[in-house]
């Protein structure tokens, strides 16, 4: 049998701790299955002290990731410290720079610097993994960059926040409004104190900027992702939603279109009876099309301890049963020198149409002057509808309309948005939210 594989791991919170765990509890099951033994060489952590519930006193101990990163005796550094900048950073590059192999799952950092990071692994011979960056135990990139080889991706989408997925589903299958929603989450640890990463969309426009890379073989360009949140989706949207057979989800989208690449992150309606409708709670999803394979969906736990500590582990286990000159996999898919530019694709009619909620004066001529906005902005409505606002803090003497457009441009639906707007009968802010009609699912 080979010599063992030895790892340093920089970052001992929920994931580290579990990683440390299942590699000692499996030792003699990741020696057979990758043809040598894992072993844990070194740590790094801010607090030495913590009870982490494993016993960490054999194992040497650095007081920095990047001494660790730099002066260890291992092959493999694992980073768990998270940011995309600061420590993280500057350990992966010096392990980078050293020889050894990177695992790592931290998709803020790729975003920002994955294709530089790419770069000088491949020009060093070594692998940087990071199954865990993006979906949690899903194992997404594998797919992608292994596994549809020889396949034309179109699009990519899914769900790929759990906070937020967990939140929608609170909110419609409970009633609650989204700050009560919120606080549970918090209270239950699925949400950070300081939520606004999660909620207005970020995170998961990080994880789809490096999806939208491998699957079309262009730059990482996670600034050009279109970014909204969930914060402003409120009950009687989600109500809005189920009468008309849909439900609420935050998706991140990414297509090729002749013009270029298409990116976008924001709260979608998708009809209830597809498959992606009902993952619910903190489960992500991610779905992929393409010419020869067709669609494929792949759903289970995007975060958590074990299971991102599973994809981590996932890849420090490629890594050990790979052997010293043989080709290596591109850490981007395609080789970092050769990703093309990112093209931003052209706005163009958005096939699943538009929901649109306006809270108006309850007045003669309203129905009809939002109907003409429309028609002035070429919308073709699918239907609608008004009703009373069931809103207490609503306006007296409010109502509702609800649109539902055809295929349109979202510059068409702004303007007419932005036109009702100056009318003098529009009560509190319009609500504008995409809808998504999958091919499969």
């Amino acid at each position: 049998m080979a010599d063992a594989l030895k790892v340093g791991i920089a970052g001992l919170g929920t994931v580290g701790a579990s990683l440390v765990r299942i590699i000692r509890e499996r030792a003699e099951e990741l020696a057979v299955t990758c043809g040598r033994a894992i072993e844990i060489g070194a740590l790094s952590a801010r607090d030495r002290s913590r009870d982490r519930g494993v016993d960490l006193s054999d194992i040497t101990w650095f007081g920095s990731a990047e001494a660790m990163a730099t002066e260890a005796d291992i092959d493999v550094f694992v980073e768990l410290i998270g940011g995309a900048e600061g420590a993280a950073d500057q350990a992966v590059r010096a392990a980078l720079e050293r020889g050894l192999h990177v695992v790592t799952a931290n998709k803020a950092l790729l975003a920002k610097h994955g294709v530089e990071l790419a770069a000088l692994a491949e020009e060093k011979g070594v692998l940087l993994n990071f199954e865990a960056a993006v979906a949690g135990g899903i194992p997404v990139i594998k797919a992608l960059r292994e596994s549809l080889t020889g396949n034309k991706v179109s699009r990519v989408y899914g769900i790929m926040n759990g906070t937020c997925n967990y939140i929608l589903t609170r909110m419609e299958k409970e009633g609650l409004s989204f700050q009560d929603c919120l606080r549970e989450a918090q209270r239950l640890g699925y949400a950070e104190a300081d939520p606004t990463f999660d909620i207005e969309g970020n995170d998961t426009a990080h994880k789809l900027a490096i999806l939208t890379t491998l699957a079309f073989g262009t730059q990482i360009a996670a600034d050009e992702i279109y970014l909204e949140g969930i914060s402003n989706i409120s009950i009687q949207d989600i109500e809005a939603a189920a009468d008309l057979g849909y439900r609420i989800k935050l998706l991140g989208v990414a297509q090729k279109t002749e013009s270029g690449i298409e990116q976008r992150v924001h709260p979608t309606m998708v009809p209830r009876d597809t498959v992606i409708a009902q993952v619910d709670g903190v489960t992500n999803a991610v779905a992929i099309e393409s010419d020869i394979l067709g669609e494929l969906l792949m759903v289970g736990p995007g975060a958590g301890g074990d299971a991102t500590a599973s994809a981590v582990l996932g890849d420090i286990a490629d890594i050990a049963k790979s052997r010293p000159g043989e080709q290596r996999v591109p850490v981007l898919g395609t080789p970092a020198k050769a990703l093309a530019p990112y093209v931003k694709a052209r706005m163009r009619s958005h096939e699943g149409g538009y929901f649109i909620r306006l809270t108006v004066a309850d007045r003669t001529g309203v129905f009809a002057s939002v109907a003409s906005r429309m028609a002035e902005n070429n919308i073709s409505l699918e239907s609608i509808v008004q009703r009373a606002s069931p809103q207490p803090q609503a306006a007296a003497g409010s109502k509702t309309i609800i649109l539902v457009t055809h295929a349109t441009t979202e510059e068409s639906v702004r303007n007419a948005v932005t036109a009702i707007k100056g009318e003098s009968y529009l009560v509190g802010e319009p609500q504008v939210i995409r809808i998504e009609r999958p091919k499969a699912f």
